[in-house]
């Protein structure tokens, strides 16, 4: 212990007597997370910026050093025939010229030896989803220093399009007058997606000059950046599942070495992955190659357009569109004219292909897994008992999806002209959906007089008070507050039975959805407005209701969520049908369990209903009405019988009786008050935007505070 306190100390003391050397970039993160928590801005500042100085200044290091050595130590050819020697000397004696390059070339690089310069899987993790620039725009805000906060905030942003509060400090900036528009620019842009992205804006305007330009450049930097990536895969072993390493000479060689090769496989996803986007391009190399097969061939450099085609034909070899340009290019050049792939795309799919055998063959014969990240795999490569299982996959995978087209098409909804407009699995989460047309306009217009006139300040119901937030006024009403006000004469009866009649149109159309064949019952219903408070919304950082679920205790640092009481347990679905769109904010959004991750958006409008189960699986909450007043019905059902709305019964109740009231012959009003008709002619809604992004989640004007567990159950 005293030796490693020893270490560090004299690792802390070169820092700071050797500016020019790189220092262990975890150990300058903590420093400056450290620095950050005391609000020492300025020291935190720099620490934090020569922690990714120093994090880019190692892989550069790694990088360098291991091209290096490839070339000045490389694999000699193997032994061959019985008098080649010993094949541990030809094949062993070449890993260890390979590592010795290795350590002389990095241990100059990183005092004082490569070793301290090995972080933790976690702080490798923050860098890679650029954690440090969420502390540094907090400092530089802090320092006043708005061009270097604007773009550390971008940078982290652009890899975290889903963070909360990062979201919410960005349009702050963009509010502030003296902040310039050129201050947003991404500190760690890759090369080759700017190239890609404006090479696929010229191709498709036809402008093919250009895009052949751009595209050349974002192919030759997305190699260039594959190789690099493949470089920094030659890192110590990491045992993933946990397992103990076996001890034998071959196993660990065998077991380091595929993960290697399973690392570098996986490169091509890191490289075709656009920052903050979950998934990658599909065939991205491939595709480079015909777009640029095609912009050639309209400039009338056939030439180029043929030698493309036959690279795109190293990765898909068969494929007949790509065939027949290929014969056509041909006949334009001559037949005598040679036309092969070109050779950066030849060693790439080469050596590609050499892993995935050796892969493979791993799998076979040693166990394990490998997720292919190529379509273009051929087929042949795969070992015949790995492709039965595969098949099987894929077939379990067909079913699901017919599954989840099954349940879409069930029971057809209950009325004519709804829409589901999202459904599922473009809400990227389960049992939650959006209709559309439920109600008209003109019935939008009744219910939101009816709120106009009976909301009152509190939430409507056992006269509390909104928990949620200052910065708005809240008001609700009851369906047997609603009746009751029919009767003194305060709210037209049209208007109460409208609001009857909606809710339940909406009940059917969910159970008829979720759970067709079993009864949902009414659990509460809450004609809800929320209205910005115009004064109080200058530097507003909450939300209108803070992310919960709807019948369990939400505890977003243990990712859990508990069903016990306070929460309303006995609550199965949960649906909010919008009244109106004229006010500023209000949207609702899904996260993940960590409150942060939001998964999917829902923009509210006249006669949109969303609808969704109200456990775990749907965290929720809504953004600020920071103008306006918003005004919605919310909805809450339970399988649950004996927990069936009471108030809604009394409500009915009167409601007949006013009925029958009326079909007396001295009734003035006999046949006055009719059933309103629900049309189903609303426009056509804007979709919902999705999101994707973890970790810390310092804001502009505030230190973390800790989480607490908490029951939100009304919005």
């Amino acid at each position: 212990m005293a030796s490693t306190f020893l270490f560090y100390l004299l690792l802390a003391t070169a820092a700071a007597t050797s500016p020019g050397q790189l220092v262990p970039y975890d150990l300058l993160y903590a420093d400056g997370v450290r620095a950050y928590l005391a609000r020492d801005w300025a020291r935190s500042a720099e620490l934090l910026q020569r922690a990714l100085h120093s994090y880019a200044g190692l892989r550069a290091a790694q990088r360098h050093c291991r091209a290096a050595c490839r070339r000045e130590a490389p694999f000699p050819p193997g032994p061959r025939g019985p008098g080649a020697g010993p094949w541990e000397e030809a094949l062993l004696g070449a890993l260890l010229r390979r590592a010795d390059c290795l350590r002389h070339c990095l241990r100059p690089r990183l005092p004082p030896a490569p070793s301290a310069h090995r972080a933790s899987r976690a702080i490798r993790s923050d860098f890679e989803r650029r954690e440090p620039y969420n502390y540094l725009q907090v400092a530089f805000f802090q320092l006043k220093k708005l061009d270097q906060a604007v773009s550390a905030a971008h940078t982290f942003f652009v890899a975290n399009p889903q963070h909360l509060q990062m979201r919410e400090d960005i349009e702050k900036y963009r509010r502030m007058s003296a902040v310039k528009a050129d201050s947003f620019r991404d500190l760690e842009a890759t090369p080759h997606w700017e190239a890609y992205e404006a090479g696929v804006q010229h191709y498709e305007a036809d402008e093919y000059l250009q895009a052949v330009a751009k595209l050349e450049e974002s192919l030759t930097e997305a190699l260039s950046a594959l190789e690099e990536c493949r470089d920094l895969c030659e890192g110590p072993w990491e045992d993933e599942d946990e397992e103990e390493m076996q001890a034998g000479l071959y196993e660990a060689i065998a077991a380091h070495y595929i993960q290697v090769l399973k690392c570098r496989q996986q490169c091509v996803l890191e490289v075709a992955t656009k920052p903050g986007r979950v998934s990658a391009t599909e065939d991205f190399i491939p595709s480079h190659l015909d777009l640029l097969q095609f912009a050639y061939n309209q400039v009338g450099n056939q030439a180029l357009a043929a030698e493309c085609a036959a690279s795109y034909l190293l990765f898909y070899p068969t494929d007949e569109p790509m065939l027949e340009k290929m014969k056509h290019y041909r006949a334009e050049l001559g037949e005598d004219t040679a036309v092969t792939a070109r050779e950066n795309i030849q060693h790439y799919v080469q050596t590609s292909l050499m892993e995935k055998k050796l892969i493979y063959y791993a799998v076979e014969h040693l166990g394990g897994t490998f997720n292919d990240p190529d379509l273009w795999t051929p087929d042949e490569l795969i070992p015949e008992n790995l492709k039965e299982k595969y098949r099987e996959d894929q077939e379990k995978q067909h079913q699901e999806a017919l599954a989840v087209k099954e349940r879409e098409k069930r029971g057809p909804l209950p009325f004519e002209g709804i829409v589901v407009m999202m459904d599922s699995q473009q809400m990227n989460g389960t049992q939650r959906v959006v209709f559309d047309r439920v109600l008209t306009e003109s019935e939008c217009k009744d219910l939101l007089r009816l709120a106009k006139a009976a909301g009152k300040a509190g939430d409507g119901y056992r006269a509390r008070r909104s928990p949620h937030t200052p910065h708005e006024r809240f008001e609700g009403l009851t369906v047997l507050k609603a009746v009751q006000l029919a009767l003194n004469g305060d709210v037209d009866w049209r208007d109460a039975r409208l609001l009857l009649q909606a809710s339940e149109k909406s009940r059917k159309i969910i159970e008829s959805y979720f759970t067709p064949g079993k009864k949902l019952h009414f659990s509460f219903t809450h004609l809800v407005c929320r209205t910005a408070v115009d004064e109080k919304q200058e530097g507003r950082m909450d939300l209108s209701h803070p992310v919960h679920a709807d019948n369990c205790l939400l505890d977003p640092e243990g990712e859990e969520c508990w069903r016990e009481p306070p929460a309303y347990v006995y609550r199965d679905y949960s649906g909010i049908l919008y009244l109106n769109d004229d006010f500023q904010g209000g949207g609702l959004f899904f996260t993940e369990m960590d409150t942060v991750t939001v998964t999917a958006e829902v923009h509210p409008k006249c006669g949109r209903l969303v609808a969704f189960s109200s456990g775990k699986e749907n965290p929720h909450g809504v953004w600020a009405v920071s103008r306006g007043r918003r005004c919605a019905i919310a909805l809450w059902y339970t399988h649950s019988q004996e927990h069936a709305e009471q108030e809604r019964v009394k409500a009915e109740e009167l409601m007949e009786q006013r009925a029958v009231e009326q079909e007396r012959p001295d009734d003035e009003h006999h046949g006055a008050v009719q059933s309103r008709r629900f049309s189903s002619k609303p426009p056509i809604p804007n979709s919902g935007a999705r999101l994707i992004s973890q970790g810390h989640r310092p804001g502009l004007d505030r230190m973390q505070q800790p989480r607490e567990v908490r029951v939100r159950d009304e919005f």
